[in-house]
């Protein structure tokens, strides 16, 4: 497969100084660069997806009329980590 080049960034020399001075052993800027890129694209498309599914729950309330109360939601989800995290403790002993 090709690869693809980005354009140029062009900064203020602090801030690439700055950027400079947070790399981890061995990390390039060209590196942080790319990683930075691919979490924010990451992070957009987790949004986009996550407002779907509200707006789809949303629409399906409409049509059904079922809605779920948040307590309810919220005391459910409390259970589910409770339970996680037990499970979890439980295979950190074994």
């Amino acid at each position: 497969m090709k690869t693809a080049t980005l354009p140029s960034l062009r900064v203020e020399p602090e801030f690439r100084h700055a950027a400079e001075s947070v790399l981890q052993q061995g990390e390039s800027l060209s590196g942080l660069m790319e990683k930075s890129l691919r979490d924010e694209v990451t992070r957009r498309r987790n949004q986009a997806e996550f407002i779907a599914r509200g707006l789809a729950a949303r629409d399906e309330g409409k049509r059904t009329g079922v809605y779920h109360d948040a307590d309810t939601v919220h005391a459910e989800l409390r259970a589910m980590l409770v339970e996680a995290v037990a499970k979890a403790a439980g295979k950190a002993k074994a």
